[in-house]
């Protein structure tokens, strides 16, 4: 504990060093943040990289700021989250919640929803040391309430267990999405009404399992996905093209398969199971079974809209209190769409509050296009995700970029934006040196430096390291990959047999720099 209180020490004498980096307190004005992550939601699932499902709100944020064509996330829930808000692809007990540096300046601070941190994470980095205001649950949970009224994963509202009657909610009947929303609205009052500037973190859990969503928003993409997802992936290759997030020659990978099932099935419904992990041509699937995967798809899509709604929600407060100016809001994924077998069982349709529902993988391959494999893999379709970012103050609006980035980026750009320096030597006894760089070149119109390499993929079974436009991936253990993802975009050519000496020089890369980042 007295080395947590050290490590918060050395945090406010950062923030008060700088106080935003003004050198004129009455002519700061620090820029208002909203950070959003979305969950398990694939490259291609929003309308502006090319979905068909209906994200409006998106759109606007995309329409209005910025898309980064190339982003890396670190491809799974708690490996992510750690990155993103500690600005390390791998730390310890002197990692730092950039969260803590913004209260300490001066911000309020507000965390409503999904929180899931890897173990080398600190407590001292977690919400309720931290944030002025919380509602959190651990991993994932159910979007209403269970029968038994017990969630798989409680909820914590500043700090303490509760269940749905002690969670503020305007609608029945309660849905997760809306409550983090209805949650966030209502604790806003007090920064606005103070005039102080403030942070909040919406970690909406969707549309991560279980498949459940409201009725009256499946039954607007019911049916609609019986075309098949070979179909819905020469679609949304085709969006990404013209919209000019992807090369005219980019191919579309082969379809992917969940080669690993990376956790324990319930007993029983084998003969079921067994083709949850597997792609299948549409084409050769009976009516009666395409009728079943387009509800298991349209309620998938039914949580991305629901969460877009809510999005929409947050933006109208904004406007409507003359805050969108100088407002930062940031929406990105934690990592590709999910192929896992997570069914307790086949009782309850996709949709259905009383069930616990998964995706399979063929559908969780389409929401990656037009990438291979999925969360928890190396591979883009499991590690790229969508980014976008809206500051009109600072930000040129509709752009596009195909520089490379990574979440641990947005700590050092969140920093900057803030007026907020981090220091350039720190002192790794009490805190460690960033492992991003600030996007602030980027967004403001120029060319940042690129980063020496990015890093990402769960475990080293699922690895890749990328330097430029080369890239080696590990496929559950096996010997590496290598692509030029230049001249191969979707990882379709393997080049590690007919390039011997760049694999060489890559894996000899890896090995050495692995080491700066904690590894």
């Amino acid at each position: 504990m007295k080395y947590s209180y050290r490590i918060l020490a050395c945090v406010l004498i950062i923030a008060v060093a700088t106080g935003y980096g003004c050198k004129q307190k009455e002519k700061c004005q620090p820029p208002n943040i909203i950070l959003i992550l979305g969950d398990d939601i694939g490259y291609s699932d929003i309308s502006p990289y090319g979905s068909e499902i209906y994200t409006p709100n998106l759109d606007r944020l995309a329409n209005e700021g910025i898309r980064f064509s190339t982003f890396y996330n670190m491809s799974k829930c708690g490996t992510s989250r750690a990155s993103l808000f500690t600005g390390l692809y791998r730390g310890g007990g002197s990692a730092v919640n950039f969260a803590q540096i913004l209260k300490n300046a001066g911000y309020y601070t507000i965390h409503s929803g999904k929180e899931h941190f890897s173990e080398w994470v600190p407590s001292h980095a977690y919400a309720n040391n931290i944030f002025d205001r919380s509602l959190t649950f651990r991993a994932m949970n159910e979007y209403f309430e269970p029968p038994s009224g017990k969630f798989a994963n409680p909820f914590i509202l500043n700090g303490k267990k509760v269940g749905v009657p002690e969670i503020y909610h305007e609608k029945e009947p309660f849905f997760k999405t809306d409550a983090l929303t209805d949650n966030a609205l209502r604790w806003l009052e007090k920064p606005i009404r103070e005039k102080q500037p403030f942070f909040l973190y919406l970690g909406y859990g969707a549309a991560h399992y279980p498949l459940q969503a409201r009725p009256e928003d499946i039954a607007r993409y019911r049916g609609k996905y019986k075309k098949g997802w070979d179909k819905i992936r020469q679609e949304r290759i085709g969006r990404l093209k013209k919209i000019g997030l992807i090369p005219e020659t980019a191919q579309l990978s082969p379809p992917s398969s969940n080669i690993n099932k990376f956790r324990g099935h319930p007993a029983g419904d084998e003969e079921i199971r067994a083709k949850i992990p597997l792609y299948r041509p549409w084409e050769g699937l009976a009516e009666q079974e395409k009728d079943k995967l387009d509800l298991e798809m349209s309620v998938f899509a039914a949580m991305v809209d629901r969460m877009d709604q809510n999005i929409g929600r947050i933006l109208d407060k904004i406007d409507a209190e003359g805050l969108a100016e100088n407002t930062i809001v940031i929406f990105l994924s934690d990592n590709g769409s999910c192929p896992y077998d997570s069914n307790r069982d086949f009782k309850f349709a996709p949709g259905d509050p009383r069930g616990f529902r998964t995706l399979c993988a063929a559908w969780a391959n389409a929401g990656n296009t037009p990438f291979r494999y999925f969360k928890q893999y190396g591979h883009e379709g499991g590690t790229r995700t969508h980014f976008i970012m809206r500051w009109p103050k600072k930000i040129k609006s509709g752009t596009i970029t195909h520089q490379q980035a990574h979440i641990v980026d947005i700590f050092p750009t969140i920093l900057e934006a803030a007026g907020i320096v981090y220091p350039e030597t720190p002192d790794t006894t009490r805190y460690q040196t960033l492992h991003g760089s600030s996007l602030m070149p980027i967004l403001t119109g120029g060319t940042r430096k690129e980063p020496e390499f990015f890093i990402s993929g769960f475990t080293d079974n699922f690895r890749m390291f990328k330097q430029g436009d080369w890239k080696i991936v590990r496929l559950n253990g096996e010997e590496w990959e290598l692509y030029n993802l230049k001249d191969d975009p979707t990882e379709i050519n393997n080049l590690a047999a007919e390039r011997p000496g760049k694999m060489k020089e890559m894996t000899a890369s890896f090995e050495k720099d692995k080491v700066k980042v904690g590894y």
